[in-house]
């Protein structure tokens, strides 16, 4: 994993068409290991399309991703996963007919083997379930590793379904509205899991919530209609006109 304050992550002139439609229109930006960086702006403005291309999730019409210095554009999913890419989603996506622990073994076994291999020694399934019980740790789930994911609150599925994009231990870690649905009593607890993981890595959140947004993020970034608007501190955004105007609408 990265833990220097480099550049990680870098798209350059992204775009991303369905049909006539330029859902990503030339979209370049750096992003710095060890920050939290918020992408805001209003509905269709291209927040989880720009996400997906940068995870390999959608097609690029043009532009180049860079990992840690490593072209990747044209590796796959998970080829982007191995090289250190991680990435969470809008819809919870966790199984949940098996338990906490059990959902982090099979992804840490999916992370290791693309394929099931046809004899493994009992040493990798001592692996497997350390790398479970790392991630059970880091995301504070230790006092429900068995029981059911579909018994767990909708705060406990979002911060399962963040260890389960742990497990690969990304340098850059994606996370599409990770707070959706916690109810205010854990919203704390939830902010500071994302804190913590964040030490050494780059993370790149959509989040609806405003006020969660400004007091998590290093720094937030703003697209309007495919495009960047404007980037700053969470006091300079506040601050910006044409984001006030397009955005966060001029109430003080």
């Amino acid at each position: 994993m990265s833990t220097g304050a480099g550049v990680s992550l870098q798209c350059e002139n992204i775009q991303v068409a369905f049909g006539g439609l330029k859902a990503v229109a030339g979209v370049s930006r750096s992003f710095l290991s060890g920050r939290i960086y918020g992408l805001i702006g209003p509905n269709g403005a291209g927040k989880t399309t720009l996400m997906n291309a940068l995870s390999g999730h959608a097609t690029l019409a043009a532009g180049q991703v860079t990992l840690n210095g490593r072209d990747i554009t044209k590796l796959s999913i998970h080829a982007r996963t191995r090289a250190g890419l991680g990435r969470s989603f809008q819809i919870t996506k966790i199984f949940s007919g098996m338990t906490v622990l059990e959902n982090l073994k099979l992804g840490a076994f999916a992370h290791r083997y693309r394929v099931q291999p046809f004899w493994m020694p009992a040493g990798r399934f001592a692996e497997i379930r350390q790398d479970a019980e790392r991630v059970l740790e880091q995301i504070g789930l230790e006092r429900l590793a068995h029981a059911p994911a579909e018994n767990l609150s909708h705060g406990d599925q979002r911060a399962l379904e963040v260890g389960l994009a742990l497990l690969s231990d990304p340098s850059v870690l994606l996370l599409d509205e990770p707070l959706a649905g916690v109810g205010h009593e854990r919203l704390e607890q939830a902010i500071d899991l994302i804190r913590r993981i964040v030490a050494g890595r780059t993370v790149l959140l959509i989040e609806h919530n405003m006020d969660v947004v400004m007091q998590i993020s290093d720094e937030i970034v703003v697209m309007v209609q495919g495009q960047l608007l404007a980037s700053g501190s969470p006091a300079e955004i506040k601050a910006n006109p044409a984001v006030r105007a397009a955005y966060l609408g001029n109430d003080e």
